[in-house]
């Protein structure tokens, strides 16, 4: 039993640093890419995904699923993509219930611009809390896991 309750209390602790590490590095690209490209960062994954579709589109709820948030606020995420001209919604022509988000081109060239501030800043923030003495282990797992299943795209 005490094993188990052992093992339990390193799983929480390094979940824990995980989860530390996430919300440092997602504070700094948030930051970044709002005050470079006047994008948050949901709006800058969302893009992400709708340009690396094989057709610029994807269902509402695909977009949701690939960007974590439920159907609501994927939902006005769209809306404020398609404000500012980056994406716009469209029927399913075969399913009219059926809602696509649809990269623009001025959204390809936004998210083609936020692209270079987002994996500067993210190799700079991993590289600031690789020194630190409590996050440090835990970049070096995260990189070290990266690097042995290669570098392509999931």
């Amino acid at each position: 039993m005490t094993t188990s309750v052992t093992a339990r209390a390193s799983d929480t602790s390094a979940w824990d640093r995980v989860l530390m590490l996430h919300a440092r590095v997602e504070r700094e690209l948030t930051l970044a890419l709002h005050s470079r490209h006047q994008i948050g960062l949901s709006e800058y994954r969302s893009l992400e995904h709708l340009a690396h579709s094989d057709t610029s589109e994807l269902r509402m709820q695909d977009l949701a699923d690939k960007v974590g948030l439920g159907q609501s606020s994927v939902t006005r995420l769209v809306e404020r993509l398609q404000k500012a001209g980056f994406a716009y919604k469209d029927l399913c022509p075969s399913d009219k219930r059926g809602v696509y988000a649809v990269i623009t081109d001025q959204g390809r060239q936004r998210y083609e611009l936020a692209r270079a501030t987002y994996a500067e800043v993210l190799s700079s923030a991993l590289n600031v809390f690789a020194a630190d003495a409590e996050l440090g282990p835990t970049v070096q797992a995260l990189r070290t896991a990266i690097s042995s299943r290669g570098t392509g795209r999931p």
